[in-house]
């Protein structure tokens, strides 16, 4: 499988919030402020986005892969940036971090084929048990859960006007008939497709392990009997939360906990 690389071409976007004013000259110096201060904030984004881009045209995969996570850190995120994070990570030998950022970048891009490909790579390099998507996560996984959110409201409201327009003109009822009960049955779907991703979403969280080699113990302390041993990439259900140990599950169905600073916490899509 070819394995694709990140992309200097690849440019991420800041959100930009409007000010409405109302006292219009305290306003309009703290929004000239404010754009001033964003355009810093953004240039020295692009900037560092820039600088990590040829490091890593440079075959320094572990200094790009440190700026990368420097922009992450102030909170921007884009599927470019998190891409392109994920293939430092990876080409400096960390694939945990790898699959996280990949996974991240997913979440926020689900149909774009390289990041599925690396992700799907670079999984194939973990050994061990590891956790899968189901086919019918892979295929709630498609559509973002704001898509999702778009086509059940969007189906809903065709409904309810389909609705609205036969009690207004009952002449029209006949026709409309076919129409609503498809809309209505669209409704349906989408909405349990909807209930489906935020549950999988909200519900369930994966613990990628980002150390060379985790060791899951059976009490949520250092003097714990050993459970199983997850090596770096592993992906891993999260069952429970104590201090600062998570109770994870691999994919063979053992049980036991880790410490917080060996794995990567997301959400399940």
């Amino acid at each position: 499988m070819k394995f694709q690389t990140g992309s200097s071409g690849r440019e991420f976007a800041l959100i930009k919030r409007k000010l409405e004013p109302t006292h219009v000259g305290c306003y309009r110096v703290l929004l000239l402020t404010l754009i001033f201060a964003g355009k810093l904030f953004g240039a020295d984004i692009a900037s560092d986005f820039s600088a990590a881009n040829k490091l890593y045209a440079e075959g320094k995969f572990s200094d790009a892969a440190n700026t990368y996570e420097k922009i992450l850190q102030t909170g921007a995120q884009s599927p470019a940036l998190l891409f392109n994070y994920a293939n430092a990570e990876f080409k400096s030998g960390n694939p945990g971090k790898a699959i996280a950022a990949y996974r991240r970048a997913a979440l926020l891009s689900p149909r774009d084929a390289e990041i599925r490909a690396n992700l799907a790579f670079v999984r194939s390099q973990v050994q061990g048990a590891t956790l899968r998507e189901s086919r019918w996560q892979n295929w709630l996984g498609q559509l973002t859960l704001n898509e999702w959110t778009l086509l059940a409201a969007g189906a809903f409201w065709l409904t309810f006007a389909l609705l609205a327009a036969k009690q207004l003109r009952p002449a029209l009822g006949a026709k409309l008939k076919n129409a609503t009960s498809m809309f209505a049955t669209l409704t349906i779907l989408f909405g349990v497709a909807l209930g489906l991703q935020a549950a999988n979403h909200f519900s369930r969280q994966t613990a990628v392990v980002v150390s060379l080699e985790a060791t899951a113990r059976s009490g949520p302390f250092d003097e714990a009997q050993v459970a199983f041993t997850a090596h770096d990439g592993a992906e891993l259900s999260v069952l429970d939360r104590h201090d600062n140990w998570i109770q994870v599950a691999d994919g063979s169905g053992k049980i036991g906990w880790l410490s917080r600073k060996q794995v990567n916490v997301l959400p399940g899509a």
